[in-house]
C-alpha cells in the first residue's frame, strides 16, 4: 500500500547541523561523573564503556532523559560530590554543543557555506518528490522544541512539514511515541500507510511496534552520504526494515514507499 504520510526524526536523518554531539556529550558526562577522582586504568575503561553503551542505545531520546542518566550515575558512582539535577547538566551541555551550532549557522549567514552542505545529500530533492506526491511529512525529535524549529528555517526545510515537534522546553514529556499514535489516530492511518525514518534505535523500534515502515538512516554526518556501518548495525538491531545512508537514491526510495 503506499505511504500517506512520514515522520522523519531530524538530527542525523535531514541535519547535520548537531553532527558530532556524541564528542560532546561523551566527554562532558565523563567529567561529570568523575569529578576530580584519579580512576585507575580498570575504572577509566569501565566507565568509557558504560557512557558509550549507554549513549548508543540512548540515540534519539529527549536530552533531559540522557541527562537523568547522567545524574543517576554520578551520583551512583560517588566519585563527584557535586551532582546536578538533570536540567543543570542539560543547560551547560547544550551549551557547549550549541557553539559548533551557531558557529556553521554563522557560516551559512556568511556566504561561506550553503544550506546544502549541512543537509544529509539529496533531501530537497526527496522532500519535493514527496510534496509532489501528496505525501504528508512531519517531524519529532528529541531536540528543544525550538531549536528544532530554527534550526530547520536556517536550513530551508521546514515549510515542507505539516507540524514539527521537538521536547518542550522544561519538560520531560516529549514522547516519539506519543507523536506516532497521535498521527495515525488523528490522520485514521493504518500503521503500513505510514512510515519513519531515523538514525536513532527509538524511532526504529517504535515504528515496528505499531506496524510501520522503519527505514533506517545509516547516515555518515561527516560526508553526508553513504552508509555508516556503526549505525547500520545499531539500526538492524532496532529492527529496521530497510537500511539507507542518504536520501540520493530516488528510485529506491519510491519502491519502499510505494509511490
Amino acid at each position: 500500500m503506499t505511504i500517506k504520510a512520514v515522520l522523519f526524526d531530524f538530527d542525523g536523518t535531514l541535519s547535520t547541523l548537531r553532527a558530532g554531539w556524541e564528542e560532546v556529550m561523551v566527554p562532558f558526562m565523563k567529567e561529570s561523573i568523575v569529578g576530580n577522582q584519579q580512576l585507575t586504568e580498570e575504572e577509566n575503561v569501565r566507565m568509557d564503556r558504560e557512557i558509550a553503551d549507554y549513549i548508543d542505545q540512548s540515540t534519539g531520546i529527549q536530552t533531559v532523559f540522557q541527562m537523568r542518566w547522567l545524574k543517576e550515575k554520578t551520583t551512583a558512582e560517588g566519585w563527584n560530590p557535586e551532582v546536578l539535577d538533570e536540567w543543570a547538566y542539560k543547560a551547560e551541555y547544550n551549551r557547549r554543543l550549541l557553539l559548533s551550532v551557531h558557529e556553521r549557522i554563522n557560516r551559512m549567514a556568511s556566504g561561506e557555506l550553503r544550506q546544502e552542505d549541512y543537509l544529509m545529500k539529496g533531501s530537497l530533492a526527496f522532500l519535493q518528490l514527496l510534496q509532489d506526491r501528496g505525501v504528508e511529512m512531519y517531524v519529532a525529535s528529541g531536540t528543544d522544541h525550538p531549536d528544532v524549529v530554527r534550526e530547520a528555517q536556517v536550513l530551508g526545510v521546514s515549510s515542507f512539514f505539516r507540524e514539527i515537534w521537538g521536547a518542550p522546553v522544561g519538560k520531560a514529556e516529549c514522547s516519539k511515541e506519543k507523536v506516532m499514535m497521535d498521527l495515525i489516530e488523528n490522520k485514521k492511518l493504518s500503521g503500513h500507510e505510514f512510515a519513519v525514518v531515523g538514525d536513532g534505535k527509538v524511532e526504529i523500534r517504535l515504528a515496528k511496534e505499531i506496524g510501520s515502515l522503519a527505514v533506517g538512516l545509516a547516515s555518515d554526518e561527516t560526508v553526508r552520504e553513504g552508509v555508516n556501518p556503526l549505525k547500520e548495525k545499531r539500526l538492524l538491531v532496532a529492527g529496521a526494515d530497510v537500511i539507507v545512508g542518504d536520501f540520493t537514491n530516488i528510485d529506491q526510495w519510491i519502491t519502499w514507499l510505494g509511490l
